[in-house]
């Protein structure tokens, strides 16, 4: 809308630099001495009319954007519910619910588990071995547009404060990079969105804390055994916690 005003302004004639620094947008962090340095120059006709044909092109495609998208919203009732509740994963705004039902459907049938979903989605590594070895662990090219969505999604899930997804992504990232972090988040995503359409159940966030209390006696098995190594005895004490007693046994 900022860029529109101050493009038809110059369209119209406006060349002051001080009336085209007042249309900036407030965010800006430039001083207006800054701004009106910037917008000094030569803006003859052919300019002008240039820069009225593509402001008119970029009208046209809103347009357009906009007949799609009232033409997409009246044929969405049959699958208005399910795209409601798979906005309800972190992540996961309505556009890209729509994208993902309108890649995959509803009728989860198709898929005999989750796993066949990803793999069809490109989301698990490619079937690279030769001699017992794998030679790649890039991912499969599977569907591209439903792929890109779901990587686009992880990467909004990861930000997604005390959320299961993003303390996954911040697990994975420290031990096998970003990237393959945000794969394993959008595969996850996507087995959430395989249980929702086969079941018809509500996405329930497991929480942040979920991969620590899972493998929290692990943890503690691995730790006393660093301790051991280093020389010292340990004993774990089982403590009161929660109202329950809670104790691991240490070999």
């Amino acid at each position: 809308m900022f860029v529109k005003k101050r493009v038809s302004s110059l369209i119209d004639g406006q060349t002051a630099p001080q009336a085209l620094a007042s249309l900036a947008h407030w965010r800006i962090q430039a001083c207006s001495a800054e701004l009106e340095a910037s917008l000094r120059g030569r803006v003859r006709g052919h300019h002008r009319f240039m820069l009225k044909l593509h402001l008119d092109q970029i009208d046209a495609f809103d347009a357009a954007i906009a007949r799609i998208d009232k033409e997409v919203d009246a044929n969405l009732d049959p699958f208005r519910a399910a795209i409601e509740t798979l906005s309800t994963i972190p992540g996961i705004s309505g556009l890209s619910a729509e994208t993902i039902v309108a890649e995959i459907g509803i009728d989860m049938s198709r898929f005999p588990t989750a796993g066949h979903l990803i793999s069809w989605a490109g989301l698990c590594p490619k079937n690279d071995e030769s001699a017992g070895k794998r030679r790649s662990t890039r991912m499969k090219k599977g569907a591209p547009w439903l792929k890109t969505t779901l990587i686009q999604c992880a990467w909004a899930a990861s930000r997604a404060k005390k959320s299961y997804l993003q303390a996954q992504y911040l697990c994975l990232r420290s031990r096998r990079g970003p990237k393959k972090a945000i794969g394993a988040v959008a595969a996850s995503i996507l087995t959430a969105a395989y249980h929702i359409l086969k079941d018809g159940t509500i996405y329930q966030d497991p929480g942040a804390n979920y991969l620590d209390n899972r493998a929290k006696a692990n943890h503690a098995l691995r730790l006393v055994n660093r301790l051991k190594t280093l020389g010292f005895d340990v004993q774990i004490a089982p403590r009161l916690h929660s109202g329950r007693l809670v104790s691991y046994q240490v070999p």
